[in-house]
């Protein structure tokens, strides 16, 4: 190798001053000849507290093997994980978001202390991808993400799939007494049959499918199993198209452009993927110095169709799309349509359109799971961005699956999850309700929790196209119903949604893109007058710190 390939890390390693740094890295088995070397971070988020993590070790040290094949010398250190999936429906879901910003922080610390020439990151769960791309934006050192894969789906009472969802749900029938104790037990015992993220077109598989659109993950990284050999050959061939990286010296802010965002998000889009993605592209746009405001996924949102017949609004899970032909194949599909930017540079060194290029159409064959362009499950995107006097900054709507997509109904307000979830538990939310769960956004909560318990209780009790639900938190990307989530500015912080009371009339419109409160200005500034600041619901430890320094979640809320 050549010294320009360890351009960062000759800082810590060149030279008789560094001896004492030299003399630390022998003890962990370097040898002479590996100073001359690129030396590669390998952030491994492995977490036996999850299946989404549960197995990556053993996918770094694939990748290590990948990274000393090529020529370089891999560096395995940890970050933490969160998992939404166990954290969901109590007050653990508070650190979710805020993981994405520690995993972050974890991530630039070590690499940008050590000085590595490359940054290969492994993650699973949710927060994982968002907060890998974050710290590869800020580094701006060469950089692949490998997402370690999806579950595969477990076998229900009547030898159907099952996933993560379907265990959610059948709380809600369970408590409506559709199904027994019995039935539940199995759904519980079936849903997770080993490692791997959660298997529909929910947050993780959303947010790796657009980060291989980006470019910043290999061809079917998004669509390969967790436990499958193709995950660990694609993980291998990883390590080494990242010593290519470095010997290019292709960095994130080179690949992460405009023009990538959009095939990103179109990626998204055509999937039918989680409303998170707005929240985590938007962090990820500013870590890289990309101008992206919520306009831009409204203009995207227009113009591209939402193919996937992928859960939650769906039949299929990313096990069947992997079947099918596999993410790349969708991609190659999108680009022939002229809905991709084939230019864009990526970490295999070359274009999309080049990697693209010997890959056939996912249209090439018969398979049941990504929709023809001619007769899509929609005929424009499934995220929808609406405004209002409910929404001044904007709110974010998912209309995937449903047929029915306005409602205007009396609110039935509730200051917190738990709250809300006492009344559906109790048979208290009826058809026509629009429900208002606030105190949840980035600051109140804090960290803005996902409510798939509350979701999925209301389509378990058959309520999921006859309410709606709005709320200043965020929602799973396992949830479908008429809901609104990511409401800025938030209650509180003084948005009107901390105005609203029992029995207002509220409009939530996704065609119009309009989120009303049906009540005159007067009354509204009349509230207004009325309405205090309330303190922060914690003065210490890491919570403290994101409500402190986080922006709106019109801003992807970010903190710093």
């Amino acid at each position: 190798m050549e010294a320009k390939n360890n351009r960062h890390s000759l800082t810590t390693t060149e030279g008789s001053s560094r001896a004492p740094n030299r003399a630390m890295l022998r003890a962990v088995g370097f040898q002479d000849s590996d100073f001359k070397k690129p030396i590669v971070g390998v952030a491994s988020l492995f977490s036996e507290i999850t299946p989404c993590n549960a197995h990556l070790d053993r996918l770094a040290r694939k990748a290590c093997d990948g990274i000393y094949a090529a020529g370089g010398v891999p560096q395995i250190f940890g970050a933490p994980t969160a998992s939404d999936g166990i954290m969901m429906g109590h007050q653990g879901m508070r650190y979710s978001l805020v993981s994405r910003e520690v995993i972050a922080d974890s991530l630039e610390l070590v690499s940008g202390g050590m000085n590595h020439d490359g940054l290969l990151a492994l993650g699973g769960c949710d927060k994982n991808m968002p907060g890998c791309l974050m710290a590869m934006a800020r580094l701006n050192i060469p950089s692949i993400f490998v997402y370690g894969g999806s579950i595969l789906p477990g076998v229900g009472p009547e030898g159907e799939d099952v996933d993560i969802v379907s265990i959610f749900e059948a709380v809600g029938k369970y408590q409506a007494k559709k199904i027994d104790d019995k039935t539940l037990h199995k759904i519980e015992c079936e849903s997770c049959p080993g490692s791997g993220a959660c298997g529909g077109m929910y947050t993780a598989n959303t947010m790796s499918s657009a980060i291989e659109a980006m470019g910043m993950s290999l061809p079917n990284d998004a669509s390969y199993p967790a436990v499958t050999a193709a995950k660990d050959r694609e993980t291998f061939q990883a390590g080494a198209a990242l010593v290519n990286l470095i010997e290019k010296n292709i960095k994130p802010r080179d690949i992460i452009t405009r023009k990538s965002l959009e095939n990103a998000y179109t990626f998204v889009l055509a999937l039918g993927g989680s409303t998170n993605a707005v929240l985590h592209l938007m962090a990820i746009a500013r870590e890289a110095q990309v101008e992206w405001t919520l306009a831009d996924f409204d203009r995207l949102g227009a113009k591209v169709p939402h193919l996937g017949d992928l859960k939650p609004g769906g039949k299929h899970v990313m096990f069947d799309l992997h079947r099918a032909g596999g993410t790349a194949q969708v991609l190659k599909a999108l680009l022939e349509a002229g809905l991709l930017h084939g230019d864009c540079i990526t970490c295999t060194g070359q274009t999309l359109a080049e990697n693209l290029k010997n890959i056939p159409s996912i249209y090439a064959k018969s398979q049941k799971v990504i929709l023809p362009l001619d007769k899509p499950m929609h005929a424009s995107g499934h995220i929808v961005i609406l405004h209002g006097n409910l929404a001044e900054e904007g709110a974010v709507a998912k209309i995937a699956g449903l047929k029915k997509i306005s409602i205007t109904g009396p609110a039935k307000v509730f200051d917190g999850e738990e709250a809300c979830f006492e009344a559906i538990q109790a048979r208290k939310i009826v058809p026509g309700d629009v429900v208002v769960i606030r105190g949840e956004g980035p600051v109140g909560g804090p960290g803005m929790r996902e409510m798939l318990s509350i979701t999925g209780a209301l389509m378990g009790q058959g309520l999921g196209d006859s309410v709606g639900l709005i709320t200043d938190g965020r929602f799973s990307g396992g949830t479908h119903g008429l809901v609104v989530g990511h409401v800025a500015p938030e209650a509180w912080t003084g948005g009107n949604i901390a105005l609203v009371k029992d029995g207002d009339s509220i409009t939530i419109d996704a065609e119009a893109k309009k989120l009303h409160l049906q009540i005159s200005d007067a009354e509204l500034a009349s509230r207004r007058s009325a309405w205090q600041k309330p303190p922060l619901r914690v003065e210490r430890g890491v919570l403290a710190k994101f409500a402190r320094t986080v922006h709106s979640a019109s801003e992807g809320a970010i903190t710093g």
